[in-house]
């Protein structure tokens, strides 16, 4: 009875671990596949001294990805085409497509990456925070 037992809970935690690597990039993975583009918009806030808005252009290659990190500033995505997933940490992955938006409150950690094996994934990237503080700022996997 042991023995089967201990097969059962084998099983089962086999299946939740292969979920969990279907549902989330590999722990491992570095940023790959972000084809870099020049800010689209990037000015002072008016009548603000230090505020900063930023609109990026966004574009990952099929299978690219941006591994967990967050930025000090709330950021709005919104997705141009193809399909990508977003996942803050704790909670399960959120599939967009074109014409969709997603609000990341600022300090989340979180990931995103493109599914697809043949598609580009276009985006653009909306941030207004204090002057030269909005980029990412990767996190490592141990913490």
């Amino acid at each position: 009875m042991v023995k089967t037992a201990l097969v059962g809970l084998i099983g089962v935690t086999t299946v939740v671990v292969l979920s969990m690597l279907q549902a989330q990039p590999v722990a491992s993975q570095e940023k790959k596949g972000v084809i870099p583009h020049s800010p689209l918009l990037k000015t002072l806030v008016p009548d603000t001294t230090n505020q900063e808005v930023a609109v990026y252009h966004v574009e990952y290659a099929p299978g690219g990805i941006n591994p967990r990190h967050f930025h000090p500033a709330a950021v709005t995505f919104h997705i141009l085409s193809g399909t990508g997933v977003w996942q803050e940490d704790g909670k399960p992955p959120v599939t967009l497509h074109a014409g969709d938006s997603l609000l990341v409150p600022a300090g989340t950690i979180h990931s995103h990456w493109n599914p697809s094996s043949t598609d580009h994934l276009r985006f653009l990237e909306f941030i207004v925070a204090e002057k030269d503080k909005g980029q990412s700022i990767p996190r490592p996997l141990k913490d």
